[in-house]
This record gives structure tokens, sequence and C-alpha cells, in this order.
């Protein structure tokens, strides 16, 4: 396992983690945002936003692309945040742990723990929101990855039960006032909903689900992005009940997961967890085929 700091997109201070078999960049300068997750020598996985990145507005929320944690619900001003500071960063050769200043208006302050494995190309990540203020904050923890243009996104469905042997509902499907259902880029399939990123689209889409499944993937070029999380059975999740969320609009998709809905105390915390893994597909010549494979990687 190395670590080594480069430069990249034209940021001095980034963090390079490496097995060997894929590579992780880390930007400390801003964020943090994860700006490179990939087969080492491969594509990237994530988008990024050059012409952001190489002009930092300290007082204005960025993009910037890559993976970064927010908190939910979405709230202007205090969800946008500007993350523009630089981070500290702790490396114990197996865990890297990167800090940013407190949120000083929020009173919040975040952490992200960034373990990838020895061999392979499974990464552990655990983000964490502490509250600094003197009185209960409630709140989810939100993790998005922006996703490299061009792919699309698989989100597993419920497993059919036929009527009338179940009466109940599987779960919520929540639309936003601008979701429009009827677009090409989305696939509602009866094993799983697909989202495409499509730059000749130029509106933007989202959804969410509450997904008990606890995986969501992105095709792109022949090679998956696997992300797990966790769906915990009865808890209040935000946004009509969400754990997954989707938006997508020319440059990019987002894949996004949260965490119940959850009051901390002061000094309190509230972590939430998410495992990534990238596999390279034999067969991609339908969505039947690559979804067949995923249930393949998921055990489901």
């Amino acid at each position: 396992m190395e670590l080594s700091t480069i430069s990249y997109k034209g940021l001095n201070n980034c963090l390079k983690i490496s097995n060997g078999t894929v590579d992780l960049v880390i930007t400390t300068d801003i964020g943090p945002r994860v700006l490179f997750y990939g087969f080492s020598g491969g594509q990237d996985f994530f988008a990024n936003f050059d012409d952001q990145l190489s002009n930092i507005k300290p007082n204005e929320w960025q993009n910037y692309g890559g993976h970064r944690l927010w908190h939910s619900p979405e709230i202007a001003p205090r969800t946008y945040y500007p993350d523009n500071e630089k981070v500290e960063y702790d490396w114990d050769g197996k865990v890297l742990k990167l800090r940013p200043p407190a949120e000083k208006v929020n009173q919040v302050e975040k952490l992200i723990e960034i373990e990838l494995a020895e061999t392979g190309t499974s990464v552990k990540l655990n983000h964490t929101i502490f509250n600094r203020a003197p009185w209960d904050i409630e709140l989810s923890v939100w993790c998005l990855s922006v996703m490299a243009p061009g792919g699309k996104a698989y989100v597993p469905q419920e497993e059919f039960r036929p009527h009338p042997d179940h009466f109940l509902p599987a779960r919520p499907l929540v639309l936003w006032h601008f979701t429009n259902m009827r677009d090409p880029r989305f696939d509602w399939n009866e094993k799983y909903i697909g989202l495409s990123q499509d730059d000749k689209q130029k509106t933007k889409q989202k959804f969410g689900v509450l997904n008990t499944k606890g995986w969501a993937a992105y095709l792109l070029n022949g090679e998956v992005f696997l992300k797990g999380y966790d769906c915990i059975e009865g808890a209040a999740y935000p946004d009509h009940g969400c754990n997954s969320e989707f938006f997508t609009m020319p440059d990019f998709l987002e894949i996004e997961t949260l965490s119940p809905l959850t009051k901390i105390e002061p000094d309190g915390r509230l972590d939430h967890w998410e495992t990534w893994s990238l596999h390279k597909m034999d067969d991609t010549s339908s969505d039947d085929a690559v979804f067949l494979k995923l249930e393949e990687l998921t055990g489901q």
C-alpha cells in the first residue's frame, strides 16, 4: 500500500493511494474530494470540473466533481457551505482520515475515513458529521459520487411478489418537481431502474428510492462501479424516505446515498458507511446481461 503526494488537475496537495490494482486521488487543498477512483492506468469513474478546480473561489461553493460529503435535507445556503479551506489528514499506513475545518455557520464538523484493501478493488469509506453546536441538530449524512459522463446507473427493484398474496407496497419511489418520467434517459425495468447520462439531453432529472438491496452501480466503457450502503429497517430517511438518490444533467450523473435523519446531541456524531468496488464486464451487449452480472456480484 502506497500513499504519495502528487499534483493533480492543477492542485499541488493531492494524496494518491494505490495498491497496484486501483488508485484513489484525494485533494486536500479543498473539500475534501475524492477526484479519482479507477484501475491503475485506467479510466476515472468520477467527473472532474477542471474549470472550477483551476478557479477556486474562497467564499463560493463549487461542485468540483468527484466524491464529497454533504448533509441533508438540501437547503440553501446551509447545505452549500463553501468547502474551500485546507484539509487536515492523517495516515496510519492503512486508513486515511480527512478532516476539513468545522463549518462555522452550521456548527458541524466533517470527517471522511478511507481504507483501500491491500489487494483487489475494494474501498471502505466512513463519513461522519459531528455536532459542534451547544444544542441538538437533526440531519442526514449525505454522500454524493459525481460519475463521469457517458455511463448508466442501475438501481435494483424489489423482488416480485404477486397480488393478492401481498397487499402492502414494496418501497417509496420519490420524484422531484422537475422529474419527467418520460425522459429517454430513464429505463423503468421490472428488475431494475436505469438512468443514463446523456449530454444530448439538456434538462435535469432526479429520483429517489428506499433501496433495501443496499447497492447501486454505474456502467462506464465496459467497467462497473459498485457502491454498497445500508438500509436500516424502520429508520426515518429524508426526502419522503430515501436512502438513495440519483441526479443527472449534461456532464455528469450523481449516485447519492443517505443515512437516516437523526437528531445529534452536542459533540455527538452520525456515521454513514459506503463500500466501493470495480469490476470488468465481459458482456455488455444488453442491459439485462449487465444486470444479471450485477446480481451475481451482489449475491442477489
